[in-house]
């Protein structure tokens, strides 16, 4: 049984920086947070993980974990969605990829499941923040490509020639459901938002040394072809509906914009902020939290909807959860 709840309020979260051979130093322009030394190519914006868990930055409650929260006030915190995950189930990331990510595939939930790892599969979805000419997203392979061919290809660079490629532009949408083969690169900034879930399986690295071994980071072609779904073909950008990017069985997420009050948040369910351009301040129980860009915010389920009013204008992407089974 859960504790008496506190009064809960907007909570936003500190980023963990994460040093990525493939990273860069873009998150400067986009975060307050100093960025540590070396290639930065992740910050983790909401994780329930063991080895990193979020804290909360502002109010009574700084510096408690997300997951001491879920445990101590699930269904303030989860609302209808309380029990149904053994910790949140969702990972926000920004990505910086001044180089190309290696080509990777993540399981589908019923493969992690036979994995036994006890993490779920990995359906994750990218929004475009920042892209250069030079940009470049591979998601899927293209029609007809066999998994012999695919493994065949791995000796050299040839790889990218079976796989679909396109031109990022800032606000496009990617929505890569697991099975996916994937990479993308060349000066581009993204938001990710993905099952929590930790498991990789890289198909290619572009014969690179990992900066802080001296040695190529490991490869599992085989767990990486056993998972790639072959049937799917090339993704390519998401039509928004409205204010929707992605509607799927495992998140959600609209982007929010506008330069007067708009609402956020739901009755009764939780939701997360990304702040991705402006500021402004969400208002609750006749309180105001400063919200600027590059910041996430969790509105628990106890929280309900918040009026947000922007400075001269602002950009939010708004995540909800799976709602549905967890099968």
């Amino acid at each position: 049984m859960s504790s008496a709840a506190p009064s809960l309020y907007p909570l936003r979260f500190e980023p963990i920086y994460q040093n990525r051979p493939w990273g860069g130093r873009r998150f400067a322009d986009l975060l307050t947070a100093p960025l540590p030394a070396g290639l930065v190519g992740e910050a983790w914006l909401l994780s329930d993980r063991d080895d990193h868990q979020s804290q909360v930055a502002n109010g009574p409650l700084t510096g408690q974990t997300i997951g001491a929260l879920l445990k101590q006030w699930p269904v303030e915190m989860l609302g209808s969605l309380a029990g149904r995950f053994p910790r949140f189930p969702l990972l926000l990331k920004f990505l910086d990829a001044r180089d190309m990510l290696s080509v990777q595939v993540h399981p589908s939930d019923s493969q992690a499941a036979e994995l036994g790892t006890g993490d779920s599969g990995k359906t994750e979805a990218w929004v475009v923040l920042e892209a250069a000419p030079e940009s470049r997203i591979y998601a899927g392979v293209k029609p007809g490509t066999t998994a012999g061919e695919l493994r065949r290809a791995l000796s050299g660079t040839e790889i990218t020639n079976l796989l679909a490629c396109f031109s990022p532009r800032a606000g496009d949408g990617v929505l890569l459901p697991a099975g996916t083969v994937h990479a993308f690169g060349g000066g581009i900034v993204v938001f990710e938002v993905q099952q929590n879930s930790d498991l990789t399986f890289r198909l290619y690295d572009w014969d690179r040394a990992d900066p802080a071994t001296g040695r190529p980071r490991e490869l599992q072609v085989d767990q990486a072809l056993a998972c790639t779904d072959f049937a799917a073909g090339p993704v390519v950008p998401v039509v928004p509906v409205g204010d929707e990017l992605f509607r799927c069985e495992q998140f959600g997420l609209r982007r929010l914009s506008g330069a007067t009050r708009f609402e956020v948040g739901a009755e009764g369910m939780p939701r997360i902020l990304v702040c991705i351009g402006g500021e402004g301040d969400l208002e609750h129980d006749e309180q105001r939290f400063g919200v600027g860009k590059g910041d996430v915010v969790l509105l628990p389920a106890a929280v309900g909807v918040c009026a947000f009013a922007p400075g001269v204008s602002a950009t939010l992407l708004e995540v909800s959860l799976p709602e549905g089974s967890t099968s």
